[in-house]
């Protein structure tokens, strides 16, 4: 008997397939339809909805580019808010970062943690365990709506634009994001493929553009999300930020002590090069 096939559903004209190997859970949780499975490739990956959210094969990719990239472009960041991220490697990379004295992670499902901890912990690597993390389970949101800290790094690790995600694309959310950053702090989202969302790109930069001095994309390529290359949407009150060349990234890379498998200086400062394309959409 042959393997069984996951079709994600993401896309209403083109799709991609992912091989099932041995299935480690499948079920719905409170809020998602959740599988995890194992691929000959990818290894474990994870999906929520039809639609893929990570591998134990390319997350580091993702994860890497969407908390090295705003971390050291500031360059003194302590504390860190992620919205979402319930797999917990974006909160494993943030933690990587010796002077980041505390991160707060708010994720709505506990399941996921719970799921990802069991059947994906290569992902978090104990990250969960270290005592600069804040674990929250609530409604991002509402939670950036109403706290009373400050970050000088938002990280919004969403699913797309649909489901329990869709409120993390609104610009309320974005403006409360904004209120919640202290001066100079950076805002990075998960922000999808540009060549199959042109629109979410469009709708995510006229509202983040309408709020902050500096809004733009970066970009990287996970192959597990299919379409090419992901945009991560980019906003800040301090342009300069953007603009840093990857020698004056180098220094703090290198005091970090970072050991990274995607993330480079050079990748850092490119990464912000978008294509005609985009640039046409964005215009």
């Amino acid at each position: 008997m042959t393997d069984p096939w996951y079709d994600e559903t993401l896309y209403p004209d083109v799709a991609q397939r992912f091989r099932m190997g041995r299935v480690l859970y499948r079920d719905k949780t409170a809020l998602q339809d959740l599988v995890i499975f194992e691929n000959p490739v990818l290894g474990r990956v994870m999906a929520l909805d039809g639609v893929v959210q990570t591998t134990e094969g390319d997350e580091f990719v993702y994860h890497e580019m969407l908390t090295h990239v705003p971390i050291l472009a500031h360059g003194r960041v302590r504390r860190v808010l992620i919205v979402g991220g319930g797999d917990g490697g974006m909160l494993r990379r943030c933690l990587e970062h010796r002077d980041v004295e505390r991160v707060t992670m708010v994720e709505i499902d506990r399941s996921v943690v719970d799921l990802s901890i069991q059947h994906l912990p290569s992902i978090s690597a104990g990250a969960f365990d270290d005592p600069r993390a804040d674990l929250v389970i609530a409604d991002g949101c509402a939670f950036v709506k109403d706290a009373d800290q400050r970050f000088d790094v938002i990280i919004v690790d969403s699913t797309d634009p649909h489901g329990p995600g869709a409120v993390l694309f609104t610009e309320a959310f974005y403006a409360d994001c904004r209120a919640r950053l202290t001066p100079g702090g950076v805002l990075v989202t998960q922000n999808g493929v540009p060549f199959l969302q042109p629109d979410e790109l469009k709708t995510s930069h006229r509202r983040l553009g309408r709020l902050f001095a500096d809004a733009s994309f970066f970009v990287a390529p996970v192959p597990s999300y299919y379409g090419g290359f992901m945009a991560f949407g980019w906003a800040t009150d301090d342009p300069a930020l953007r603009r840093q060349t990857a020698d004056a990234i180098r220094p703090r890379f290198a005091a970090a002590g970072l050991k990274t498998r995607y993330y480079t200086p050079d990748i850092h400062a490119a990464s912000f090069a978008l294509p005609a394309f985009m640039q046409d959409a964005l215009r």
